[in-house]
């Protein structure tokens, strides 16, 4: 659950009057937020500031003013807390020199993983978004999707239990589109916190009813998906 239905004590992210501006634009503006465990859309037009608010939670970021938390802690103070969170950003900026295989593993070793068991993560989560066959080749030669797959698998592959998704199924084809649709269900069903973002209301429908509604760096409604059409006049 989110918002008003959670009080800030019980949720895993808190954001009071977050704000960010660069130079004069202003990308987020005055947000407040709480959010616990399950599935949660951050739904929004191309624009509206879903990331740049995403980044700011995850503590990649500093707000220009206000403050966020995960798990009670600033992120930038107690780098350690970082291995209970997973991105994925819709921007793409892979190594395109590297394979997936070298890429996914340097991902997992950077959370402290030993070798056996960065093995053996690498090869579970290619075999989920079946890239195993194209895990020894360069990420320069994978497809949009492909690359979208490996990036969702970065992001979960050390088992986080805040994840926040950023239009995580772009490029993806319809099948593709199903799987991680289903994973992200899973996902929320296991405990996790996942905040997924989307510009498209049916894909954000088809992963929960538990809708945060922003336009021009402002959340301006949440509630269920029913409640969220009503507002806007769907």
């Amino acid at each position: 659950m989110m918002g008003a239905g959670v009080e800030a004590e019980t949720a895993r992210i808190t954001a009071h009057r977050v704000g960010k501006w660069f130079g004069e634009v202003i990308a987020v503006n005055n947000c407040t937020l709480n959010v616990s465990t399950g599935v949660v859309g951050l739904l929004g037009a191309n624009g509206a500031g879903k990331s740049t608010l995403f980044k700011m939670l995850a503590g990649l970021i500093e707000p220009s003013h206000g403050s966020v938390r995960v798990f009670g802690k600033r992120l930038r103070d107690d780098v350690g807390w970082f291995r209970r969170v997973g991105f994925c950003p819709e921007s793409d900026a892979l190594p395109d020199w590297m394979t997936g295989r070298e890429f996914l593993s340097l991902m997992i070793r950077l959370m402290g993983f030993d070798k056996n068991e960065v093995t053996k993560r690498v090869n579970y989560w290619l075999d989920r978004f079946e890239l195993t066959d194209a895990a020894g080749r360069r990420l320069g030669g994978y497809s949009k999707g492909m690359r979208q797959k490996i990036k969702l698998a970065q992001a979960l592959a050390h088992d986080p239990d805040v994840i926040f998704l950023d239009e995580p199924l772009n490029g993806m084809d319809p099948v593709s589109r199903k799987q991680s649709i289903d994973l992200v269900r899973e996902l929320g069903a296991a405990g996790k916190t996942v905040l997924v973002s989307s510009h498209i209301l049916p894909e954000v429908e088809s992963m929960t009813h538990q809708i945060i509604l922003i336009d021009r760096g402002k959340v301006l409604a949440e509630g269920s998906v029913t409640e969220i059409l009503s507002l806007i006049h769907i």
